[in-house]
């Protein structure tokens, strides 16, 4: 298994135990994500790894969805991932991509897998389980993100419909790395499902 297999595997298998925790009463939860929901965090990373598929004129296996089973969801839409990574000549294939030409292994390390990071953490704020980042994932992420280029925070500035970062949220210069990577992901290390009105969500 080559490194962006392994990154992709360990990345995956964090995600899958944070949805395997969330109790049945919380997949309503709001998420720090405007608009989502616990089972939308979910929905979201389904659908990005069927955006993998996409430019190889592939589809998602047939699975439960993310409405009736959202781990099962994952789980197969996680499979038909590897099972691209594991072919070495799919793997190494170039494809168009709204960042550009890439091999698919590229393509599946710098969205899917690196989504899962970020919206592992959002699930896990929405459900209170640990949201505690792996350091090394946050210091490999820190170099690159002070350099985000501002077309990536404009909605739609890559695509109709792809916001890659929201808008950065201020945080104190002495906070933990995690909270300033956060940040800098544009979302607030503070927020708790508590800062939403749960009334008026859908």
């Amino acid at each position: 298994m080559n490194e962006i297999a392994a990154r992709y595997g360990v990345r995956a298998d964090n995600f899958a135990a944070k949805v395997a925790a969330v109790r049945p009463d919380q997949w309503s939860n709001p998420s720090p994500c405007d608009e989502w929901n616990a089972r939308d965090v979910v929905g979201h990373i389904v659908d990005m790894h069927g955006a993998m598929l996409s430019p190889l004129g592939k589809s998602l296996s047939a699975a439960p969805t993310v409405e009736e089973d959202p781990l099962a969801a994952f789980v197969s839409a996680r499979a038909d991932v590897e099972a691209l990574l594991a072919d070495r000549a799919i793997a190494a294939s170039e494809v168009g991509t709204p960042a550009g030409r890439l091999t698919v292994e590229q393509h599946v390390d710098q969205v899917v897998s690196a989504d899962m990071v970020l919206h592992g953490w959002d699930l896990a704020r929405a459900t209170g389980q640990d949201d505690t980042i792996d350091p090394s994932e946050i210091e490999a992420m820190w170099p690159g993100l002070q350099q985000i280029p501002e077309k990536m925070r404009i909605p739609g500035a890559l695509g109709p419909g792809i916001v890659v970062f929201g808008p950065e949220v201020k945080v104190p210069d002495d906070a933990p790395l995690q909270h300033r990577v956060l940040g800098l992901l544009g979302r607030d290390p503070q927020w708790r499902p508590s800062d939403v009105d749960t009334s008026r969500r859908h």
